[in-house]
């Protein structure tokens, strides 16, 4: 097994201007030395990551890392920049860059490596140390612990379980005595905090949070025990230890594993890098509402899945979109299901199945139309909850478990009272928010245990009802039928539009919530279709098929403008495109947005266009290519698509192949010539 770092790859006079020229200028060391076999894939993955959340951190240090399958083993590579460079810390430009480098299946044991460098990084006599190396392979020693003042993660255990014996002993001792005037609460128990950490590799930010937590947690005189849940595992906290806890930090950008655990106590709910960078404040701030009596536990409170990740600052567009897309990720596969088994019934039985009667009073094994009617009815009672789901998920978006009683109760009387899609958008808001209202409310500790499971869904069902059924529900069901009957008397001109609008959706951000938005528009129009919804499914399923296809027809066209790594995505993106799964692109559009992203919006807005004035029509929510027999206009439906993937094609090859002959140009030598001629083993 090889070393993680040598002196080959450290660059003590890093002169990159810019953090992507860093990643590459340290990964080519990495490729060099063999560690990396696909440079532009691998600076792709890196990319893929930063665009998560960026990777600078307080104290001039950047730390760009992912987990890639084109490392063979896990490698760190070094580079110090006079100049500094901008990883997006709030401090400013990182001097220290640290390219840390995992493979898609890293072994724990140099994992654990990473994770003791990601705490060493918190000890500014070791970060000083790296300012003052004037030696590429002293740098390298002193990086794995080779070094004399090197910290090593076995002196850290050492001198953490000294300390701890010490404080116990002192804590302990019959005849220990207070200096005189010491307060009482010198002898009491201390303040108990249990924290989490995580990121989305598991490698560099979770073990520097549960570093800097700890260090705080002893400055301000708390017993602070992290679980850190990396990439190298995690071992669960003692259930003892969390019991005793008074209070709970979640510092984390993935969801938490086993978040029960903690129910019950006052809790901060912050991004990873709020615990880096912060984490005094974090420990205040947990104390301040312990001493409230605040509970803010996750099974009572605090954000769900999508709205993991966000700092305070979050705005409350940012806020909106996270909720808005977890209830519409959780309905996707209701469509799937629903929408599916009806399109296959009318294809077995035609159009005219939705009038059959109920085949549990009426089926005839023999028959083919029983089936169909099976299929369909099924298909019909997966779709009825559609609005239910969208509406329970946004409020649980908001407001975790507690909303979703609320949030289904409000979307369901948005189905009875004719609201529809719309009134499921609503109901899922408001029922957040009202528990969101309902859970600032201080109440008796002995009322605590009953809040989540009697008090909360009481009252805020009682409230949602209220709204939905009184004041909202009648204003929004009017809207709905309006929207409905503006979709049905589309033509001509106007219908021309709506695609375009509908395909620049589609292909903006390639399956993020743009895209969604305009999925779950169409998708509401297919629980009371009309010509119009009909047309507008059409528009938005051609639409979202264009961008992997015509990345797979560039590809194969024009090869040598494309990675190895992009060609193979490129075969990929066939099957992709054509089952109209629109993230097929994303790889393409994470290595070079500025060309991949405008090319897939012209050709999205150019088969949505068509589509709507062929009059393309589509009963199905799902499929691609697999149900064109359930499009109305089949042949003109399949010339919209290929035209878009036409456009983007051409539009991709023309700007790829600009940069092409440009950059020769302005800079030299590049490396990506090379990588895109033919591929040497």
């Amino acid at each position: 097994m090889s070393e993680l770092i040598t002196a080959e790859l450290v660059d003590l006079d890093l002169s990159a201007g810019s953090k992507e020229a860093a990643a590459r200028s340290l990964a080519e060391r990495m490729a060099g030395r063999g560690r990396v076999t696909d440079l532009e894939g691998f600076l792709a993955d890196v990319a893929a990551r930063e665009a998560q959340m960026p990777t600078g951190l307080d104290g001039g240090i950047g730390i760009p890392h992912c987990r890639s399958a084109h490392v063979t083993e896990p490698t760190l590579a070094f580079g110090r920049s006079a100049a500094g460079i901008d990883f997006g810390a709030a401090d400013g430009p990182a001097d220290l860059i640290f390219l840390i480098a995992a493979p898609a299946g890293g072994d724990a044991d140099h994992l654990s490596i990473l994770s003791t460098l990601a705490r060493h990084l918190m000890d500014e006599e070791f970060t000083g140390a790296l300012r003052a190396a004037d030696d590429p392979a002293a740098a390298a020693a002193l990086i794995r612990g080779d070094e004399p003042g090197a910290v090593t993660e076995a002196e850290d255990k050492a001198e953490d379980k000294a300390e701890d014996k010490a404080e116990d002993e002192a804590e302990s001792a019959p005849g220990a005595t207070p200096e005189p005037g010491a307060a009482p609460e010198n002898t009491a128990a201390p303040f108990k905090i249990v924290a989490v950490t995580s990121c989305p590799t598991g490698i560099a930010h979770t073990y520097m949070a549960a570093e800097a937590l700890a260090k705080a947690g002893k400055e301000a005189g708390v017993e602070l025990v992290v679980e850190t849940q990396g990439s190298a595992g995690f071992t669960r906290l003692d259930p003892e230890v969390v019991a005793a806890a008074d209070a709970v930090i979640f510092a984390h950008d993935v969801e938490v594993r086993d978040k029960a655990r903690f129910a019950g106590k006052p809790t901060v709910d912050v991004g990873v890098k709020a615990g880096v960078n912060r984490p005094a404040e974090l420990i205040a701030e947990v104390r301040e509402k312990a001493a409230r009596g605040d509970v803010s536990a996750p099974a009572t409170a605090g954000p769900a899945p999508m709205d993991r990740g966000g700092e305070a600052g979050d705005g409350f567009g940012t806020r909106l979109r996270k909720w808005l897309m977890t209830g519409v990720s959780y309905m996707v596969p209701f469509v799937a299901a629903g929408g599916l088994l009806i399109a296959l019934a009318f294809a077995i039985g035609g159009y005219g199945i939705n009038k059959a009667p109920s085949v549990a009073e009426h089926f005839v094994w023999t028959e083919s139309a029983s089936w169909a009617a099976l299929l369909f009815q099924i298909g019909n009672v997966a779709f009825g909850f559609l609005v239910p789901v969208l509406a329970g998920f946004i409020a649980y978006g908001m407001a975790d478990r507690p909303g979703l009683v609320p949030g289904f109760v409000g979307g369901a009387i948005s189905l009875t009272v004719n609201a529809g899609f719309l009134g499921g958008l609503i109901a899922g808001l408001i029922a957040g928010a009202v528990v969101m209202a309902v859970q600032r409310v201080r109440v008796p500790p002995a009322l605590r245990g009953i809040m989540p499971v009697v008090v909360i869904p009481l009252l805020s069902s009682a409230v949602v009802g209220f709204l939905m059924f009184l004041v909202i529900g009648k204003p929004v069901a009017a809207l709905q039928k309006a929207l409905t009957d503006w979709l049905s008397g589309l033509s001509g001109a106007n219908a021309v539009i709506l695609g375009v609008i509908l395909g620049l959706m589609m292909t903006f951000d390639l399956g993020g919530p743009l895209n969604k938005v305009a999925y779950a528009f169409a998708v509401g129009g297919l629980a009371n279709p009309n010509e119009g919804s009909l047309k507008v499914m059409a528009a938005v399923m051609a639409a979202g098929m264009v961008p992997p296809l015509a990345m797979a027809v560039a590809t194969t066209v024009r090869g040598r403008l494309f990675t190895r790594t992009e060609r193979e995505n490129g075969k990929a993106a066939w099957v992709l495109g054509a089952s109209f799964i629109t993230e097929g692109a994303i790889p393409f559009a994470a290595a070079d947005p500025l060309r991949v992203i405008p090319s897939a919006m012209a050709g999205g807005a150019v088969t949505g266009a068509l589509s709507m004035a062929f009059g393309c029509t589509l009963r199905a929510p799902h499929g691609g290519v697999f149900v064109v027999p359930l499009i109305g206009q089949p042949l003109l439906y399949l010339v919209a698509v290929l035209a878009g993937t036409a456009v983007s094609a051409a539009l991709v090859v023309l700007l790829k192949g600009l940069r092409k002959t440009t950059e020769p140009a302005s800079v030299a030598p590049e490396p990506e010539p090379a990588e895109g001629t033919p591929v040497a083993a």
